[in-house]
């Protein structure tokens, strides 16, 4: 109970860090070897492997979306060690986001993540509508 706890708290400030724009934060909860899988329907997606790599994504995130407000809906934690800081999290979220261009998108999507000593180790995003994601990012 304690650790679902603990790994819901984790998720719920990094959230709150990625509303506020604040990657190194963000990322400190991240392991250095963490993958990140992105839908890969769009140029920058696909498993985008290491900390570096995936502080470059956020970056270019941001420049495409200069506007953004990420709304944290659920969050569901199972196959839990206290012990070891282990961790499976399910992410229910919307996005709501304003592109360079100035066009706006709305979106639901999932995200999946697994941690050990309390730092993501792999995470998987997941969208209902692709359509838009490659809207939103300028490529349909």
């Amino acid at each position: 109970m304690i650790a679902s706890w603990i790994v819901k708290r984790k998720l719920r400030s990094s959230w709150a860090m990625w509303n506020r724009g604040d990657i190194e934060s963000m990322l400190a909860n991240w392991a250095d070897e963490s993958v990140f899988s992105y839908p890969a329907d769009v140029s920058v997606g696909g498993a985008i492997v290491g900390k570096k790599a995936i502080r470059e994504f956020y970056q270019r995130f941001m420049q495409q979306f200069p506007k953004r407000k990420f709304v944290l809906r659920n969050i569901c934690v199972g196959d839990i060690s206290l012990a070891r800081g282990k961790a499976v999290a399910v992410i229910e979220a919307r996005a709501e986001l304003t592109n360079k261009d100035g066009k706006d998108f709305k979106m639901d999507y999932c995200i999946v993540t697994e941690s050990r000593n309390f730092k993501a180790i792999r995470v998987a995003e997941y969208v209902n509508d692709m359509a838009t994601v490659k809207r939103a990012w300028g490529e349909a």
